[in-house]
């Protein structure tokens, strides 16, 4: 991750979030004695919100594992039955 300060930040503030929205680039910028905030792309967060909200899911990460447990061992499931399954 590339560190920044917040006067170095506010100079190139254009080319950080071109930086930053591309796939795996996040920008640390610190100011002063504060813990640093972190740029990324809107997609990148929305994808670790996501993750953050399937692991904080017990009963979702089970079904999950089974799944997993059923490709590796050849068995195929068609969408149908995983919809059912996941009462979608």
């Amino acid at each position: 991750m590339k560190r920044i300060s917040a006067t170095n930040a506010r100079k190139q503030l254009f080319d950080l979030i071109e930086q930053a929205g591309r796939p795996g680039v996040f920008i640390g910028i610190s100011h002063r004695d504060l813990p640093d905030v972190v740029m990324m792309s809107v997609d990148e967060f929305e994808g670790w919100i996501e993750t953050m909200e399937i692991m904080a899911s017990p009963t979702l990460v089970k079904k999950i594992e089974a799944g997993l447990k059923e490709v590796n061992s050849g068995q195929m499931t068609s969408l149908e039955d995983v919809k059912k399954k996941l009462k979608m």
